[in-house]
């Protein structure tokens, strides 16, 4: 089975180092690894260090290299799908690690019948402090972060709605097609969901795992957040099936706690009282179950406020996201995301595995 392992990059010279080294030491015959790098026209050394990779002789399949001058994740991965010549396609972050089983593990379970597979993403800090410690926290909870199946530890094989870093049988694609350009941060729901439309089942299976490093600042993180909520708000004006309920429980928070702080100028604290306590009690219960983590720091005493802050952040977002719908909808009027998906299906079905 030959695998086409795919990364998308800008600017990322600082994180792909990793990464690199870990593809080169990959378990599965190299001979049976195509690897296809996007660059979306770095300017920091990421291409060169590209081209490095690509020179050294590592024994791959291939190493191909794509420029893009757009720096949307969608359309680099659509142009990563529009060149790769594998029966299996994975998509693997710039801010990964991936072990030496990695592609074998991928392999093996595709072999097993499915079409789709991934696994567990915990995540990783890179040059660990105290403080990194405490934002790998706040970001491993399910209360911080997000409660998608794939961050939670798992005995068996579980069919969930979306996979982080996950490996697609060619056929997959080429009958689903592409990323929709249209959307960002929320690219990997909304293709899924097609891909579940079309009656695939998207299996997460636990003897595979990557990594992915978490953010290296609490700025960073909130903006990270804030940039996640927007893409929720926009993307339920296109596909509320590919959402769920979960996604929507900050904007909820945030919402109750504008109308608790108003009825409460006006006289009548009640619900802001309720609000506050409650949402106290969370935060005190998940601040706690971080300190019973192995690399506890002192500086987790403020976990309780940098989960408010990520919540009101994401959903903040959401509220601009949703105050923006009638504008964004005017320029998905002229919007070549639909050909775009198209072409990628002429391009898998054009682009077979060479013997």
């Amino acid at each position: 089975m030959i695998v086409s392992l795919c990364m998308i990059a800008f600017n990322e010279v600082e994180a792909i180092d990793g990464l690199f080294g870990d593809i080169a030491l990959q378990e599965y015959p190299h001979s049976k690894i195509e690897v296809v790098f996007v660059d979306s026209m770095s300017t920091d050394g990421t291409y060169e260090k590209m081209l490095r990779f690509k020179n050294t002789d590592y024994g791959f399949r291939d190493v191909k290299i794509v420029r893009c001058d757009k720096k949307n994740q969608a359309h680099s991965w659509n142009e990563a799908l529009m060149v790769f010549t594998g029966d299996v396609v994975i998509r693997v972050d710039a801010h990964a690690r991936i072990p030496r089983n990695f592609v074998s593990r991928n392999v093996y379970n595709l072999r097993q019948g499915e079409d789709v597979v991934g696994g567990g993403r915990p995540n990783i800090s890179s040059n660990v402090s105290a403080w990194k410690l405490t934002l790998l926290a706040a970001e491993d909870s399910l209360f911080g972060s997000s409660i998608a199946g794939y961050r939670r530890p798992s005995t068996e094989k579980e069919y969930m709605d979306s996979l982080f870093h996950a490996a697609y049988r060619r056929k997959v694609v080429q009958e689903v097609g592409g990323f929709n350009e249209d959307l960002g941060r929320t690219e990997d729901n909304e293709y899924h969901y097609r891909i579940r439309m079309a009656g695939y089942k998207m299996c997460c299976c636990p003897d595979i795992i990557s990594y992915q490093h978490s953010r290296s600042s609490l700025k960073h993180m909130v903006k990270q957040k804030y940039g996640n909520g927007k893409w929720i708000g926009l993307t339920f004006s296109v596909c509320r099936g590919c959402l769920s309920y979960f996604h929507f429980a900050p904007f909820v928070f945030v919402m109750m706690l504008a109308l608790g702080i108003v009825l409460a100028c006006c006289g009548y604290p009640f619900l802001l009282t309720v609000l506050l306590v409650l949402y106290s009690m969370f935060d005190f219960v998940n601040s706690v179950s971080c300190c019973t983590l192995k690399n506890i720091q002192p500086q987790f005493i403020l976990l309780p406020l940098i989960f408010p802050l990520l919540h009101v952040a994401y959903g903040i977002g959401t509220i601009v996201g949703l105050a923006e719908i009638p504008f964004w909808k005017q320029k998905l009027k002229t919007s070549d995301a639909p050909a775009r998906i198209e072409l990628v299906k002429q391009r898998v079905a054009e682009n077979t595995v060479q013997p």
